[in-house]
């Protein structure tokens, strides 16, 4: 590409720097159109003028405002953030990997990394996540002066903030949001490669989770369903609005690829637009169980204007998909510059509306809620009988979700590769299945019903997700299937998803996680750790960390027996007897955890069990000694059932090679047919086998002489 002079502007920048007032009028228009969705909200909300009751402190109008003011600024400029960052990382092309110009010294091909664009939106995101965390600061001091009831200026004055922000759920959520955002901005000012612009999208995500997850979320009848589903909204709109502004403003600015990032962007969306409309259905049922509430009630009527404003954005999506796609593909950016220019406005008051919808309380329960129901999300059940564990399920919308994801995802990767005429496994397609069938079991079965009152049900959940599915996730070799299905990047050098779950796999990160001893600790000192601490309690008291424990024990099991019988492709192989021996000495730890259970003497988490003690059920230390004998006897199946898996794998292994060296064989007595060896010299010089026997050969007449000497 030919190189302007010092004084001469590229094209390129010349339209870049003459499409900053169109940036700016396009933030502008988003920004009120913003404010006037959140005003509306509110206002029809009930939440602008709320009546203070006598007797009681109001923190003053000022605050009123400026809390959900404060947080829809947070709220915009964290997907801002998070839209900056998958430009960068994942929108655009990636340079220098595999391309004929990118080979580091001594011809090794160089690493990808983000080209000019992209790194402009890196820095980009520095200065919206800076924005981030000035407001969440803002958030912070107006959420505590609504707590308290006390005007902005007071609390500020009385050094309040110190002392109650670490005091409420609120408080916590926000401090750790200007953590992670001061964090990010503070990054990616000098972030230059792909892995390190994703490392900061991901910590990006975690920090949009904390607020919503305390707000109605946290208190709604159904909170189980409400956090799974509060957490996949927000997750799923942030890319989404963030995302569609990125691309507004690479169409604005006439910077090139344009049909590339759209292109990617429209895959990336209609993925979010089903998140988000499955997570926000699921939102609604938890909050307004009848619908009529949808009409009746103030909260009803702004969730009915988010579901409009949805389909709104559905059909501009649908236009995008439909026209504007193709007129890129003719070199005509403008259609899509003016309609993304009014997506993004009501993207923006949808963001407002949201706002207000979190100001609004949800309608009142019309019945009174028991102290468990409170606790678990619903009343206790009956006594426990074998057809009660089966059939009186509770739905877990995150396992849920998960178990329809992999399925699907698992699924598609088959069908491609039926269609392409390739073969695969029915035994792994059975054990991948089989093994998703097993969360559906304890996860949506009496079995979770059930797990949160009775520990020796939560054991019989805890040792299928650690010791049991994850032998069948791993013996359906997802991974190996991925990288069969998915097809390389269009770009070459550029990385898509194979190319990713490539690199991930080569990761140092993946070298240590998946190193024989990394995997055993995890696997066994997670469970002493959990149980003969505090942490088990804390996490049976809430929702979310009862997931993280389910999911620690599914991915701590997965990547152990990834190590001991997987089938994908890892950083680190064991020999089999190396890993038959790994299997024996692990194996006892568990053993050991189930007679530590049966001979407590105090039971575990003895506050929580005692808030949810069932008046049928047998003492808790009781239930917790049976609980200590299913992880002693489960402990069998597992071993039984990697030990058959070892055995086949160890034996077509072996035949693998055998017929290997058996073609190595012949190819070299081909050779030897067509060109005569000479004398002394070894047969076939670049065979294996036969450089191997020439060898022993040698060995062989040595020790013949040695003798005869």
């Amino acid at each position: 590409m030919a190189r302007t002079s010092a004084g001469e502007k590229s094209p390129a920048a010349a339209a870049s720097r003459g499409a900053g007032p169109d940036i700016l009028r396009v933030a502008a228009i988003a920004v009120a159109a913003a404010v006037a969705g959140l005003a509306a909200g509110l206002v029809l909300g009930g939440a602008a003028a709320e009546q203070v009751v006598p007797g009681l402190s109001d923190a003053g109008t000022v605050t009123r405002w400026g809390l959900p003011l404060s947080r829809m600024a947070m709220n915009l400029a964290a997907a801002v953030t998070v839209g900056a960052l998958i430009a960068a990382a994942a929108l655009l092309p990636l340079e220098g990997g595999g391309t004929g110009s990118g080979r580091a010294a001594g011809g090794r091909t160089a690493a990808p990394s983000l080209g000019a664009d992209a790194i402009g939106y890196a820095r980009a995101a520095s200065w919206t996540a800076a924005a981030w965390a000035a407001a969440a600061a803002a958030t912070l001091i107006f959420t505590i002066a609504d707590v308290l009831g006390q005007p902005v200026s007071q609390v500020i004055a009385d050094s309040k903030l110190s002392s109650y922000a670490g005091q409420i759920s609120q408080g916590t959520a926000l401090m750790l949001v200007i953590l992670l955002a001061v964090v990010v901005a503070l990054l990616a000012r000098t972030t230059t490669t792909p892995a390190a612009t994703f490392g900061l999208l991901a910590l990006a995500g975690i920090a949009l989770l904390p607020p919503p997850l305390t707000g109605h979320s946290a208190s709604a009848a159904n909170h189980s369903v409400a956090v799974t589903g509060v957490a996949l909204h927000v997750l799923a709109v942030a890319p989404w609005v963030g995302g569609l502004a990125a691309v507004g403003a690479h169409a604005l600015a006439r910077r090139d690829r344009l049909e590339v990032m759209s292109a990617r962007f429209s895959r990336m969306a209609l993925w979010c637009y089903v998140i988000v409309g499955a997570s926000g259905l699921v939102n609604v049922i938890a909050r307004l169980p009848d619908p009529a509430e949808l009409l009746s009630t103030d909260y009803g009527r702004l969730a009915l204007g988010k579901i409009v404003a949805f389909a709104i954005l559905g059909w501009f999506g649908w236009w995008h998909r439909e026209r504007t796609l193709p007129a890129l593909a003719d070199r005509r950016p403008g259609a899509f510059a003016r309609l993304a220019t009014v997506e993004i406005a009501i993207m923006a008051a949808t963001v407002g509306l949201a706002v207000a919808l979190a100001r609004t309380a949800p309608p009142e329960p019309t019945t009174e809620e028991s102290a468990v129901k409170s606790l678990i999300g619903y009343d206790m059940p009956p006594a426990l009988t074998p057809g009660r564990l089966a059939a009186l399920g509770q739905f877990d919308f995150f396992f849920a979700a998960l178990v329809v994801a992999l399925g699907g995802l698992y699924l598609a990767g088959l069908v491609r590769l039926r269609r392409r005429g390739d073969r695969w496994s029915p035994g792994r397609t059975a054990a991948w299945y089989l093994g998703l069938a097993t969360i559906l079991v304890v996860t949506q079965t009496g079995i979770a019903t059930y797990s949160p009152i009775l520990f020796s049900v939560h054991m019989v959940q805890h040792m299928v997700l650690n010791m049991l599915t994850p032998i069948l996730l791993v013996l359906g070799a997802p991974v190996t299937l991925a990288l069969r299905a998915l097809k390389p990047a269009a770009v070459r050098g550029d990385r898509g998803p194979r190319e990713w779950l490539t690199a991930a796999l080569h990761s140092r990160a993946a070298a240590i996680i998946a190193h024989p001893a990394v995997a055993t600790v995890l696997f066994v000192a997670g469970t002493f750790v959990l149980y003969f601490t505090p942490l088990f309690e804390a996490a049976m008291r809430n929702h979310l960390g009862h997931i993280a424990m389910s999911a620690h024990f599914l991915l701590a099991g997965s990547l152990f027996f990834w190590v001991l019988i997987g089938v994908d492709p890892a950083p680190r192989k064991l020999p089999y007897p190396g890993r038959i021996l790994l299997l024996f000495v692990t194996m006892p730890f568990h053993a050991f955890f189930g007679i530590a259970l049966m001979n407590l003497g105090q039971p575990l988490a003895r506050g929580w069990y005692t808030a949810v003690d069932p008046p049928w059920g047998a003492s808790t230390l009781s239930d917790q000694h049976t609980g200590g004998a299913i992880a002693w006897g489960f402990g069998e199946i597992p071993t039984f059932i990697v030990l058959i898996a070892l055995a086949f794998q160890w034996y077509f292994d072996d035949q693998r090679q055998a017929r290997r060296l058996d073609r190595q064989a012949d190819r070299a007595e081909r050779r030897r047919a067509g060109r005569p060896a000479g004398a002394g010299e070894p047969a076939a010089e670049d065979d294996e086998l036969a450089v191997y026997n020439a060898r022993l050969a040698k060995l062989a007449e040595r020790d013949e002489r040695n003798r005869g000497s």
